[in-house]
């Protein structure tokens, strides 16, 4: 699996168009597809790759970077005086401790007895419940997860049975799925793939169609998030052709895990601008949520009735909608969402809907809100820093202040 991590800096300087051209070619990205995400013509992405039109202005740059998911801005502009981090957050100070016990590789059986399979799953649903219920949810699962994973992988090297090796592997994949929250858009992107595809191994060892189902999702998002979109495709729809059969017996999270992955295919059909495709899938897991229990909510994708507004603002969203991502925010109810990063990741898509339907200073009350309902949500959101970067430079000086003062509060700039 390829890596998204920064590549070294280039032999020669290369003019922007050119690193555009490049990232772009190894996104696997064809030109109208970029022009698409950026609401320009494919005539003007290759004008700009083959340097016949000047380098356009910060925030269309901001939008290239977002569309090519690039997680420093001098890697797209070659200003290496000044990096500017979008899809990457800071380090957290948690991040060396779960590092050290991920990248370690114990041998035999141990010099202790580990604990039941049972007691796992309560540690992880406590952790789950905690993750949701944080605003600093990076500082909470950082503490558990060292412990959880060294665990985990004990209680799968003693396993004596294979029915105890199969529930082993099952908490050890949702143990992985939960590293992967923490992992996400910190600046060791290879160690979030090597977690990611562990966790997909100990999902099919458990043989646990849940636990295949969480960590096929997990899966998809990163590929998604790296701009690998038929990779994001090719998991979700294998998956879901395994799930899906399975239906008429499963129990409520299988079906939640399900119809959170049909989720997942229409995202992808978003971001592709694959309207039809994006809406019906939509469609699709709206009808799994509407015969889940009212008060149903998936422990790991918070997928549910409630979340089904929030879901819908993100495809028009991806769809670059302005107007129609603005009226499905006025639709959704982001207080009926229980969990609180969940709650402050649907309010910077409601930023998204409103910066590009005009309204920027609604975009900025909605990062506000972010901010307010889990800080560690925003501080590593790309697309939250991009639009406070975007208005740092706006004309209005109350934009500006604005911006700044969250500029700060996000680590961005210094008071």
């Amino acid at each position: 699996m390829s890596s998204d991590a920064t590549p070294e800096p280039y032999p020669q300087p290369l003019p922007f168009g050119q690193r555009m051209q490049l990232l772009r070619t190894r996104r696997g990205m064809s030109r109208p597809v970029l022009a698409g995400l950026v609401g320009m013509s494919p005539s003007w992405v290759k004008q700009i790759e083959q340097g016949t039109l000047q380098t356009p202005k910060l925030p269309v740059i901001l939008r290239i970077a977002e569309a090519l998911r690039v997680r420093d801005l001098s890697e797209l502009t070659g200003d290496q005086s000044m990096p500017t981090a979008l899809f990457i957050g800071p380090g957290h100070a948690r991040l060396p401790a779960v590092a050290a016990v991920i990248n370690a590789y114990p041998l035999g059986p141990g010099d202790r007895e580990a604990p039941p399979p049972a007691h796992l799953h309560a540690r992880l649903e406590s952790a789950w419940a905690a993750r949701h219920s944080a605003p600093n949810h990076r500082d909470v699962i950082g503490q558990l997860l060292p412990s959880l994973i060294r665990d985990a992988q004990l209680a799968v090297r003693q396993a004596d049975s294979a029915a105890q090796r199969r529930a082993a592997q099952a908490a050890l994949a949702e143990t992985y799925s939960l590293s992967q929250f923490f992992l996400a858009y910190q600046p060791d992107s290879a160690m979030l793939w090597r977690v990611a595809e562990r966790g997909m191994v100990a999902a099919q060892e458990s043989e646990d169609p849940h636990a295949i189902g969480v960590a096929a999702w997990l899966m998809a998002q990163a590929h998604r998030d790296a701009a690998h979109l038929d990779a994001a495709d090719m998991v979700t729809m294998e998956t879901l052709r395994y799930l899906e059969p399975l239906l008429p017996d499963a129990d409520v999270k299988v079906r939640a895990i399900t119809g959170a992955l049909r989720f997942e295919a229409g995202h992808t059909a978003a971001r592709r601008g694959d309207t039809g495709n994006a809406w019906a899938f939509w469609d699709k897991a709206g009808a799994i949520a509407k015969k889940l229990p009212a008060d149903y909510y998936h422990p790991v994708t918070s997928f549910s009735r409630a979340v089904m507004g929030a879901h819908a603002v993100t495809v028009a969203v991806e769809l670059h909608a302005g107007g129609e991502s603005v009226r499905q925010a006025a639709r959704a109810d982001a207080m009926t969402i229980r969990s609180r990063p969940r709650r402050a990741r649907h309010r910077i898509e409601e930023a998204r809907g409103y910066q590009l339907d005009g309204q920027p200073e609604v975009a900025l009350a909605m990062l506000d809100k972010a901010f307010a309902a889990a800080p560690e949500t925003i501080r590593y959101s790309g697309y939250g820093r991009r639009i406070v970067l975007e208005e740092t430079e706006a004309k209005s000086p109350g934009r500006r202040r604005r911006a700044a003062e969250l500029a700060v509060r996000l680590g961005m700039l210094t008071a």
